[in-house]
């Protein structure tokens, strides 16, 4: 199946090649091959659907022909039909709750910015993979008790266009902004923070009247010290999580963005550093932790790529 399918994506991308470097001729090859995966994947996935959909009839049906009289049969039905609303009813509740907490969040909840000005910087798998993170990022602020409020800033180009074939992403309650955060938050310049592993300064804790600046970047070690140069060129506070005062790394300190936006919302839950990132970054990314007592915690080496802490 995959054979067959590359033929039309090489055609299609031989047409474009003209006139490109090879560099960038690899590049679209690339691209178009991801296409045909991901149109493989997402039609395998639907096709699993309609048979799960088809088996559960079919256990619906064999259930309802043991059922020996009209009675029974109407019973039975109504029985399903009020598990089905009872269902339904819970989930429209938590979703008016979900709507609530984050409304809230837009007035009284920590302000927590992704910048995603550096989409020129990535390929699309990496731009492709910097969208999931942020659509994790909403989801896992969604569920949280008192939400963060959330901003995506230098939302336009590559980046833009992903975010928008997300579904209901037109719906998120969140702050979307095509202007940079330095142009959309000139006003409030002085309570910036950018988060940078670069950085001297400890976050010891969260100020509520501050502004927390993640960098929206799948790096894969290519830029390192980027977000530092950026914050320094725009004259903006800077600070460092402080990871080294309870986990060792084999090598930098690097997290994805959605585990630092978890890191800060688990640290505004609970006040406590060290449970929230034991809580979030997983034991095949840690390669020690230093308890309170000094003594050392096994783990394996962290994997780094994606946002520099």
């Amino acid at each position: 199946m995959e054979g067959a399918a590359e033929e039309p994506a090489t055609a299609s991308a031989t047409k474009e090649q003209l006139g490109l470097s090879k560099r960038a001729q690899k590049k679209l090859m690339k691209q178009k091959m991801y296409d045909v995966k991901k149109a493989e994947k997402k039609a395998e996935k639907k096709e699993k659907k309609k048979l799960h959909k088809e088996r559960m009839q079919k256990d619906w049906e064999a259930k309802l022909s043991k059922v020996a009289s009209e009675e029974e049969k109407m019973k039975f039905i109504e029985s399903r039909r009020a598990l089905r609303k009872a269902r339904m009813d819970k989930r429209a509740q938590e979703r008016e709750d979900k709507i609530q907490r984050l409304t809230q969040a837009k007035l009284h909840g920590q302000n927590i910015v992704i910048d995603l000005e550096f989409g020129h910087l990535m390929n699309p798998t990496e731009v492709n993979s910097l969208v999931q993170q942020i659509m994790y990022c909403y989801a896992v602020n969604g569920r949280c008790s008192s939400p963060g409020h959330l901003w995506l800033t230098g939302c336009e180009g590559n980046i833009d266009s992903y975010l928008n074939r997300l579904p209901g992403f037109n719906k998120w309650i969140i702050e979307k902004e095509s202007r940079s955060y330095i142009e959309a938050l000139k006003d409030q310049k002085e309570s910036l923070i950018y988060l940078t592993a670069d950085a001297e300064t400890i976050l010891e804790d969260l100020d509520p009247k501050k502004l927390y600046i993640i960098g929206g970047l799948v790096d894969r070690n290519r830029w390192k010290g980027i977000t530092m140069k950026k914050a320094q060129e725009q004259g903006i506070q800077t600070a460092k999580l402080p990871i080294g005062n309870y986990l060792k790394m084999s090598s930098s300190q690097v997290l994805t963005v959605n585990q630092v936006v978890e890191i800060l919302l688990k640290f505004l839950e609970l006040r406590d550093w060290k449970t929230a990132f034991f809580q979030v970054i997983p034991q095949r990314k840690r390669c020690g932790a230093q308890g309170e007592n000094g003594n050392e915690l096994e783990g394996e080496a962290i994997e780094g790529c994606e946002n520099l802490l």
